[in-house]
């Protein structure tokens, strides 16, 4: 007997996986953390939308493999980050999901050993299980919303959210933002396009009606209302950055004749940085000039950082990894960072 024809090519069906109602009894989110989260969502839409002169700032590593690291880092960031309140909002960067350009290791949540064994429910639970202990530090978390069924498992424990320079051109992540109450920001294309970015800013604050999963886990049709606190992420294109003053004029010019606030957040990697980790600070220190000049709609920065500078190749004996170092994008190190930090506050006087 023939295979049926959409499924000739699925190799095999594995145990139907954990839902996310199941999963947050698991590992429960009590009500002060919910308090907590709710704040956070509330100062960073403030910040956006003018309300707060505060400068947001996303830190931290490019991908997190190591929980205990993650931890660890945590703990430092947080003790800047109440030190240096007054002007900077810190948010750090909790990323458990990677796109990948060809091939590569696609992050926590798909492969959560390291070694392709691709266990996604442990990943799920151990993502969730950090978030939570991230979570009483009161420490707001960010993260690139990748798999559309994610933040239906993990979402509730994050502050803000980024669609990646590959996805911002995609309908469904479009629609998944719409119903997701918290600011996100759009990348512009790995190409450098700003108007894919904004179109999908216009997209996302309208309601919509599409295919997703319920908290049961039950495939259903999602009502949402749209998204009104959604923004731009500048992060270069084709090894060119637009991070400069001539760049940005542009962008709000067509923010503008778009009808869109001009809310801008730098991204200080990728080609803004000519995908030189340590180009980083300069991209960093022009941007908060710009805003110390008088940019208001120059509102954030994420920067990515780790305990310990530069990146590694994963290995199939995870012992002879080096602790702290990316597996993904090179970082900075924590020293320059907290260094870094603290001048761009200094500059903000």
């Amino acid at each position: 007997m023939q295979p049926e024809l959409d499924i000739k090519n699925i190799k095999c069906y594995e145990e139907s996986l954990v839902t996310p109602s199941e999963l947050k009894r698991s590992y429960c989110c009590n009500d002060k953390i919910k308090e907590q989260i709710q704040n956070h969502r509330r100062t960073i839409s403030d910040i956006i939308n003018g309300d707060d002169e505060r400068f947001i700032l996303v830190c931290g590593p490019c991908s997190i493999h190591d929980p205990i690291g993650a931890l660890e880092y945590a703990e430092s960031l947080k003790i800047l980050a109440d030190k240096l309140k007054n002007r900077l909002y810190i948010i750090m960067r909790v990323y458990l999901e990677k796109p990948r350009t060809s091939i590569g290791w696609k992050g926590f949540i798909n492969d959560p050993n390291l070694d392709n064994t691709f266990n996604i429910e442990a990943g799920l639970a151990r993502s969730r299980e950090l978030l939570l202990k991230l979570s009483e530090k009161n420490l707001p978390l960010a993260t690139e919303a990748l798999n559309l069924y994610t933040p239906q498992y993990l979402g509730d424990l994050f502050s803000w959210m980024a669609i990646g320079a590959r996805t911002t051109e995609s309908q469904p992540h479009r629609e998944m933002v719409s119903g997701i109450d918290m600011p996100i920001g759009f990348k512009n294309t790995t190409q450098g396009h700003i108007e894919p970015a904004i179109n999908a800013i216009i997209a996302a604050a309208q309601p919509h009606k599409f295919i997703s999963i319920n908290q049961a886990g039950r495939i259903c049709v999602l009502h949402t209302p749209g998204n009104p606190n959604c923004h731009l992420i500048l992060r270069g294109g084709y090894k060119k950055p637009n991070f400069d003053s001539t760049a940005i004029t542009q962008c709000e010019n067509i923010l503008k004749q778009a009808g869109i606030q001009t809310t801008i957040i730098v991204d200080c990697s990728h080609d803004n940085s000519q995908k030189d980790f340590h180009q980083q600070p300069n991209v960093a220190k022009s941007v908060i000039i710009q805003r110390k000049r008088g940019n208001k709609s120059l509102v954030g920065l994420m920067l990515e950082s780790n305990l310990h500078a530069g990146n590694q190749r994963l290995e199939k004996n995870g012992h002879k990894m080096r602790y702290g170092v990316s597996v993904t994008d090179a970082c900075i190190s924590w020293e320059t960072t907290k260094k870094l930090i603290i001048e761009l506050y200094q500059i903000l006087e």
